[in-house]
């Protein structure tokens, strides 16, 4: 059958051209499809929209505001739990003790600047300068600021060239203080009457048991650092259990907070949050899941445009299908400004902007967001932008001051007055060990919360699967699809002997997704309303045996009375070519390794998988034939695309056959192996995927007849103990479908 299509241009390139470097593949078996599932003709690959490029965080990030107040609350709630996944901080930690030290205060004219440093874990330290006021208050707290500083360090110095140019250019205004924007902000605050801290991003100044180097520049994959046992950071194990340096600085910037609210002359409900370029990314994020900020100036990273450029502004999950703008409007409807520049902010006058002004209209308060254009200034924080944030601030913390707010100069700090660690305070060890040791103290918290989560009963199931199962949402990225959105195309239909075969693809408008399957329906034995979903590794061609014939256990199937609907998941069977299996999935071009830079921005290729999963069920349970009953069975190298579904899918798939191949994500030793999902280890594993699924019927097989501890805890709490059972057989492709034959 010849069809009218349009495909996307890298759909019609050789798979040799298409994937070039970036995806390896190993041929399993004869070259090509055999003719009985063959979808396409004259080697077309389906017309899907994911078989374009990846999409890079140089790409476009436009913001579509939902209809309405209540959609927008809706997607507000998905956001922060994104983030807090995306970050490690689902669900949050235990917030242990913060020790601070405060020492070496200075005065200078309206203000006095104190030295900091305090655990935001046990042994990992935040370090800063904390500015105050020198006037007293007679008992009476101040509105205080935390400011993430942004890349180049708290002590940037542009330099006696550079500011005179800036001087000239307008953007400065003091030759002394000018020449370091980022204290000259913090002085300025507190001569204004706030409490300001300025902490370290990890690496720089005296933020020192992670350098510099790793924090900021890491580029390389370090086999030596990615056991099961013993890993760092970028690590396959690390994004496992979504560990990264954002999700580190996140944390800190939380604690940053903590430290703030306690300290005496503080008042806790007047607190904000300004920072520019890599401060205004970690603004963003803070002021989205922390709601103590009352007004945020998130400077310079506010775009529809790039997003972030370095490691420490990316980590996987956490911008699929989303960007920077969108992420600023979870602080609505509370007051928050920035400016244009000529950077990747320079078109937010007109894409960025106005859709933040449409979410702050939802709240009726359209003035309490304010983005001024300074497109005549390169990228910057400067005396200008300054004097927008003071004013801002002022405004909106009540600070009481007469417009304009004028910026005065003062002496600069000395190196002696700058540095947190001295022969007083010696500065913690950091390097390879630390890391190390930092990683598995992040594991072991989570394994902590984790075992908390354990269900016992029906009220810690329900918890289990808000937490778990809300985390597994994020990391897969999509709910059932709605029948509707779901269009099938007819190709061809052969009558065999003893069943029907039907070659047809689906398409999922929405996301201009396109699944080739393959359909057999029994002729010799009456339908019995059973649809099972069988998935396979070489996609619908695993339905059938070397010699192009149905297996033995798919027509036991069909002989029983099912109808058996296999598909080419994403990257299976007719998107490569034929029998061939990847063993490695593609990434951006980034010369970087590392997995944020592709999986910040893109589902993976398991998640993408799963999504397939989840349409041909849908697909099949609003079909016009009428479903009685829909079985999902994945096999050996898919019972964990299975497992995924049907803890998705809950009782839109009736029955599930796993099996799973003792198959564990923590064995994956890259983070472009087709199985590879971010976060999967932390919360349990191939056991919580399973588990998930309770009360729902699940037959195991691949684990030596034995079901993991957690998925039957998970059953037994769900009051369904006998739903689910295990296999130790060998055969088990035989076994699952006695399972299946007998329900």
């Amino acid at each position: 059958m010849t069809r009218a299509r349009m495909n996307p241009p890298s759909s019609k390139l050789p798979i040799t051209q298409l994937f070039a470097i970036a995806v390896v593949v190993a041929i399993t078996g004869a070259t090509g499809l055999a003719d009985d599932t063959h979808v396409y003709e004259n080697g077309e690959r389906p017309n899907d929209s994911r078989l374009m490029e990846l999409k890079d965080l140089n790409g476009y990030f436009p913001f579509q505001v939902p209809e309405g107040k209540a959609a927008w609350m809706a997607r507000a709630e998905d956001l922060r739990q994104r983030i807090l996944v995306a970050t490690n901080l689902w669900p949050l930690p235990e917030k242990t003790p913060l020790n601070p030290v405060l020492h070496g205060k200075v005065s200078r004219p309206g203000f006095t600047v104190e030295k900091v440093y305090f655990e935001s874990i046990p042994g990992h330290f935040v370090t800063g300068l904390l500015f105050r006021p020198n006037k007293p208050i007679d008992g009476k707290t101040r509105p205080a600021v935390l400011c993430p500083h942004g890349h180049g360090g708290r002590q940037q110095d542009y330099g006696e060239k550079k500011v005179k140019a800036l001087i000239d250019s307008g953007g400065e205004k003091f030759e002394q203080s000018g020449r370091f924007p980022k204290i000259a902000r913090c002085a300025q605050l507190a001569r204004m009457g706030c409490v300001v801290f300025i902490f370290d991003m990890l690496g720089y100044e005296d933020s020192n048991q992670i350098s510099y180097q790793l924090a900021h520049r890491y580029a390389k994959t370090r086999k030596d650092f990615d056991s099961a046992k013993s890993w760092g950071l970028y690590s396959t194990q690390a994004e496992l259990r979504t560990q990264s340096i954002m999700g580190i600085q996140t944390w800190n910037s939380i604690r940053c907070l903590d430290f703030l609210q306690q300290l005496p002359d503080v008042d806790p409900k007047r607190m904000a949050v300004t920072g520019g370029s890599g401060g205004g990314t970690q603004t963003i994020l803070l002021c989205a899941i922390d709601k103590r900020p009352i007004a945020a100036f998130p400077n310079g990273m506010v775009s529809t445009s790039m997003q972030g450029g370095c490691t420490c502004e990316n980590c996987s999950l956490l911008r699929i299908g989303n960007g920077n703008v969108e992420l600023a409007a979870l602080f609505a409807p509370k007051p928050q400004a920035m400016t244009a520049a000529d950077d990747w902010t320079k078109d937010m006058m007109t894409k960025g902007y106005p859709e933040l002004q449409k979410v702050y209209e939802l709240f009726g308060v359209r003035d309490n967001v304010f983005c001024r254009p300074l497109l005549h200034f390169k990228h910057n924080y400067n005396y200008v932008t300054r004097q927008t944030m003071y004013s801002w601030f002022n405004k909106h913390m009540k600070l009481g001051f007469d417009e304009p707010i004028e910026e005065t100069d003062y002496a600069p700090l000395t190196g002696a007055e700058i540095r947190v660690w001295n022969a007083d305070h010696p500065k913690p060890t950091g390097g390879d060990a630390y890391e190390r040791k930092l990683t598995r103290q992040l594991a072991d918290m989570n394994d902590s919360q984790m075992k908390k989560l354990v269900p016992k009963n029906a009220d810690s199931l329900r918890e289990f699967k808000r937490v778990v199962g809300g985390a597994l949402a994020t990391m897969i990225g999509r709910d059932m699809p709605a029948a509707g959105d779901i269009e099938r195309t007819k190709v061809h239909k052969d009558e065999k002997a003893g069943y029907l075969l039907f070659r047809d693809y689906l398409r999922y408008q929405p996301k201009g997704e396109e699944i080739p399957l393959v359909s057999v329906f029994p002729v010799s034995t009456k339908w019995n309303g059973d649809v099972v979903v069988w998935l396979h590794e070489q996609g619908k061609q695993g339905l059938f045996d070397e010699s192009d014939q149905l297996k033995a256990s798919v027509r036991r199937l069909v002989d029983g009375g099912a109808s058996v609907v296999s598909p080419d998941l994403f990257q299976q069977g007719e998107f490569v070519d034929g029998q061939v299996v990847l063993v490695e999935q593609r990434v951006v071009k980034n010369p970087r390794e590392f997995a944020g830079f592709t999986f910040t921005y893109n589902d993976t290729l398991f998640a993408r998988r799963v999504h397939d999963v989840l349409t041909v069920v849908a697909w099949v349970r609003g079909d016009d034939h009428a479903a009685k009953r829909i079985s999902l069975y994945g096999t050996a190298k898919t019972g964990a695309i299975a497992a995924a579904a049907r803890a998705v899918a809950g009782k839109a798939i009736d029955r599930a056959a796993i099996d799973t191949g003792a198959f564990r994500f923590a064995q994956l030793t890259s983070y472009r192996h087709p199985d590879f999902l971010p976060g999967v280890v932390k919360y349990g594993d191939m056991p919580t995927l399973l588990a998930l699924s309770a009360p729902n019927p699940v037959w195991i097989g691949g684990e030596d007849g034995k079901t993991p501890s957690l998925t039957a805890k998970a059953y037994r709490a769900a009051g369904a103990a006998d739903q689910v059972s295990s296999s130790p057989v060998q055969s088990v492709d035989d076994a699952a479908v006695d399972w299946l034959l007998e329900r």
